[in-house]
């Protein structure tokens, strides 16, 4: 039987991806690479691994000694845990963070680089979407909730922003309200992004998360999911928006239920037609 590798960040989408791989009747290689992995994986997973992402090296012989030719990365890996102090970076790993330091530490440029040494040891990297396209909506209204007119105007202009720091590589996700941008995403993630802009609000606020315009579909694609949402709530967000066909929909069943009755909407669009 063909070997999926899944080196797996925090969040359900790794979960998603497991489910999806092994129902096409494929064996998961699941390696968690950073702590707090979903434990369902473990019962999911073919063959699970706890391997730090700076043991490089070893993950890469592991998956190697598996068998494993293709590999996805999915799950959330933040920039602000690899500068949380962590067990000494085996060789391989220094290796590839020196290089960054001569280039830079942008989110594409670190999973590039991880690219290039797994091909060195002939394991490619999948589109992420591969085995999730029923996670990734066309446009529409989730919720009974009908966003209002101003509101719009705020998913419209925050579509702009986001694609402006997507092109700088700084993250996905905005928080606008009245056409004034209240957060960006950067270093600290989409959650606390959304919980910094919803307090600066002071209510009201709506989230806007796109894709990148350049943007790889073998890494970080963006993503929702019930932790979006209760970030929206502590916050006192108001609408949700994503960019359709271009955002992974996560635990969409659950979302929708609670979204409905916290009276949060929730709506995908293309940026065309705002």
């Amino acid at each position: 039987m063909e070997k999926i590798g899944l080196l797996a960040g925090v969040g359900t989408l790794p979960v998603e991806f497991a489910e999806a791989v092994c129902s096409q009747g494929y064996e998961v290689v699941c390696v968690a690479v950073i702590p707090g992995i979903d434990p369902r994986l473990k019962e999911i997973a073919n063959v699970y691994y706890d391997i730090s992402a700076f043991k490089l090296n070893k993950i890469i012989k592991t998956l190697v000694k598996e068998n494993v030719k293709e590999v996805t990365m999915i799950g959330k890996v933040t920039k602000e845990w690899l500068y949380k102090d962590h067990v000494l970076p085996d060789l391989r790993a220094i290796k590839v963070l020196n290089r960054l330091r001569k280039a830079n530490f942008k989110d594409d440029t670190i999973t590039l680089a991880i690219v290039e040494e797994l091909a060195k040891d002939g394991i490619s990297v999948l589109d992420q979407t591969k085995y999730l396209k029923p996670l990734m909506p066309g446009p529409q209204v989730f919720t009974k909730k009908k966003p209002t007119e101003e509101q719009m105007a705020d998913v419209a202009f925050g579509f702009k922003a986001a694609k402006a720091i997507g092109a700088m590589d700084l993250g996905q996700t905005v928080v606008v309200k009245n056409c004034a941008v209240m957060a960006v995403e950067a270093i600290e993630g989409t959650d606390a992004c959304i919980k910094r802009g919803g307090a600066l609000a002071r209510g009201g606020a709506v989230v806007v998360k796109t894709a990148k315009p350049n943007q790889d579909t073998r890494f970080d694609m963006p993503a929702i999911g019930l932790q979006t949402l209760r970030s929206m709530e502590e916050s006192g967000c108001a609408v949700l928006a994503i960019e359709a066909y271009h955002t992974l929909f996560a635990e969409k069943d659950e979302v929708l239920k609670e979204a409905n009755n916290k009276g949060i909407v929730i709506l995908a669009a293309e940026q065309d037609s705002l």
